[in-house]
């Protein structure tokens, strides 16, 4: 005899399944694009741990911080930290940067399918604007051009 309330619970899990899924393949296919676009190679967003490296270089941190990342009790402040830079690499607002980390599968596919355009590492854009002038961000009193 069959049990319709647990072949019902199993359906409705089944189906959630497969719309989580579905959402874990489009935020994959969203990364690919973003990495894409930051002229890296898209498949290295599907690489653990190497597209933490990846995601270092695009904005303009050190590589070793994807020792920061991945290290237990500090890792939400460095990764919220590099959302952060991402979303500043891209152009987008601190507000963005809220969007992406409590609302990451809709913020990270409007990176990638948006008409979002790479601008460069992060900390040359954040300080494009800074007292110094437009100039490169390692050298702020080198004479400007």
């Amino acid at each position: 005899m069959e049990n319709y309330p647990n072949s019902a619970f199993n359906g409705a899990f089944k189906g959630v399944l497969i719309v989580e899924l579905l959402v874990l393949l489009l935020c994959a296919v969203a990364a690919w694009k973003v990495f894409t676009k930051a002229g890296k190679p898209g498949w290295a967003a599907i690489i653990p741990i190497y597209n933490y490296i990846v995601l270092c270089e695009i904005v303009g941190k050190p590589v070793w911080w994807f020792l920061l990342m991945i290290c237990p009790c500090i890792n939400f402040i460095f990764l919220i930290w590099v959302c952060n830079l991402l979303s500043k690499s891209f152009g987008k607002s601190e507000g963005f940067t809220v969007g992406m980390v409590l609302l990451h599968p809709i913020f990270i596919m409007i990176l990638g399918f948006g008409d979002s355009v790479y601008l460069g590492p992060s900390a040359k854009e954040a300080n494009m604007f800074n007292r110094f002038g437009s100039g490169d961000y390692q050298k702020p009193f080198d004479p400007q051009p």
